[in-house]
């Protein structure tokens, strides 16, 4: 959870104030206008665009407030949204969105009649989380229409452009043709990682560098690290070691596949280690050993970061995740999954679960959220679970490891989630990892993060010190999941990864700063 999730901000907080409103009397008609309507939308796929016939998910959007409703749903201020799976629609042809489609919050029937922002996008992208960065996506251009007055013809006549790759001075691209993807998907499959080199590369030539590979979080794109990089400046002071980074966002079409191997992504981790991290050593001046070799991310690049170093303790030589997603399942955002009948929704005594809060105010629920994200179909948060921790089921989808309706959890499926739970394989594996991982382990957490997460890492740090272990596990008080990583984390970090560096390199070039 992170891109999105960095969006919280005053304006946010205020919308939500005024979200339960809006819903209940701004969007939603009573049940006596419910007859009266007989809304829906008709969305053709326009022959100019489209060639042939195309599978995947189409979504329509209302919106109030949002100019460009696609770029929905908001997290915290989640406007309706509708959908339905489509299959080899030809070009020209129609699909209707209807009272049976797939909707959220409520079906379409109870949308109160009036003036709305509306757009449809067909959603059949193989990489990108959100249809919004879909590459080929079709939509359609965003229209105001009278709801509530019969149905709304849209066309999908546009398309997502494709994200260009275009290296500079300091910022460059690999790209890596993974056989081990391409085989699990049957398909051509592309892997991509940005480069910032450091200020000093081009003027000392012989120089090697550490490498430093960052995760970012869910729904982060290598076009928005491009410009926050294009400069290359990516030391943090000048007493830091200079290290090439690389950047990595684990964008699929489920949402961040967290560089796990799983039965639906297939093997993300294995990619990475057999065949990117190779092409960055073969590309660009590294020192390519673990000991100048470091891993780390924040939410779920936090996760991936710790996951990847658990899971290839001899491939990195330290991990600094900060803000992680569940690391132990015993605490899955307030719920321990583990236990007898686990609910994930409603507490013993019939309470919603809270997903997220803003200092100390709840701003959503776990029901409500988790529905959202399946009417999304792919590339929601949830959903993004599933496809690492679950198995297929039987419609070839990851498998729900709650029932949507009632939030109980599904034993069997849970006993998949297991092998991800990364406290459980420390424990299991500890006389195995325990000198692969000696003074690598490095997470950090707000205790009010901002989606309850702070509660798995203090149980993985007591159960790593129950184990003897050195890992530093802490937890910062009055800090939540944007304020967490500020400038003095980000120089601590640079500083003991330096220190962690030099050690094993006390010969490198900038050992004397």
């Amino acid at each position: 959870m992170s891109a999105l999730k960095s969006r919280i901000n005053a304006a946010t907080q205020l919308a939500i104030t005024f979200f339960a409103v809006s819903i209940f009397f701004g969007l939603f008609s009573s049940a006596a206008a419910i007859a009266q309507q007989a809304t829906s939308f008709e969305v053709t796929l326009d022959s100019q665009i489209a060639s042939e016939p195309v599978s995947g998910r189409l979504l329509v959007f209302l919106a109030k407030r949002n100019p460009t409703p696609i770029n929905g749903p908001s997290w915290f201020d989640p406007e309706p949204f509708f959908a339905v799976d489509v299959n080899d629609l030809k070009p020209g042809e129609s699909i209707t969105i209807d009272e049976t489609s797939d909707s959220f919050p409520k079906p379409l029937s109870f949308i109160r009649s009036g003036k709305y922002n509306v757009q449809a996008i067909l959603n059949h992208n193989f990489y990108q989380a959100s249809h919004a960065n879909g590459e080929g996506n079709f939509y359609s251009a965003p229209s105001r229409v009278e709801f509530g007055n019969g149905p709304v013809q849209l066309k999908l006549n546009k398309t997502i452009d494709a994200e260009t790759y275009d290296d500079s001075k300091w910022v460059k691209f690999v790209t890596v043709q993974s056989k081990l993807l391409s085989d699990f998907h049957k398909r051509e499959v592309i892997e991509r990682a940005m480069v910032v080199l450091p200020q000093s590369y081009f003027d000392t030539p012989e120089k090697r560098y550490p490498v430093y590979y960052i995760v970012t979080g869910f729904g982060g794109t290598l076009k928005q690290l491009k410009q926050r990089w294009k400069r290359g400046q990516n030391q943090t002071t000048e007493d830091h070691a200079e290290f090439i980074r690389v950047y990595l966002t684990g964008q699929c079409k489920w949402g961040h596949h967290v560089y796990a191997n799983s039965a639906t992504n297939g093997p993300r981790g294995d990619c990475l280690v057999k065949e990117t991290i190779p092409q960055v050593d073969k590309q660009f001046r590294t020192i390519p050993k673990s000991t100048a070799r470091f891993v780390g991310g924040h939410s779920s690049g936090g996760w991936s970061s710790l996951w990847l170093q658990v899971n290839y303790p001899d491939t990195f030589g330290g991990v600094w995740s900060t803000a992680p997603d569940p690391v132990d399942f015993r605490d899955w955002q307030g719920t321990n999954i583990y236990a007898e009948n686990a609910n994930v929704y409603r507490d013993q005594d019939g309470r919603q679960k809270p997903l997220a809060r803003f200092g100390g105010r709840v701003v959503s629920y776990y029901e409500e959220f988790s529905k959202m994200d399946d009417v999304l179909g792919n590339g929601g948060q949830i959903r993004s679970f599933d496809a690492v921790f679950s198995p297929k089921g039987p419609d070839g989808k990851p498998a729900f490891c709650w029932d949507r309706e009632t939030g109980q959890v599904n034993p069997e499926v849970f006993e998949h989630w297991k092998k991800y739970d990364i406290g459980l394989i420390l424990e299991s594996n500890w006389s195995e990892l325990k000198s692969s991982l000696d003074g690598k382990l490095h997470v950090y957490m707000g205790d009010v993060d901002t989606f309850y997460l702070e509660g798995a890492t203090k149980i993985l740090g007591q159960r790593l010190k129950d184990l003897g272990s050195n890992a530093v596990i802490e937890i910062f008080p009055d800090k939540d999941h944007r304020s967490l990583l500020d400038r003095s984390l980000r120089n601590r970090i640079a500083s003991e990864m330096t220190k962690k560096f030099r050690q094993k390199h006390p010969d490198s070039s900038d050992s004397d700063k």
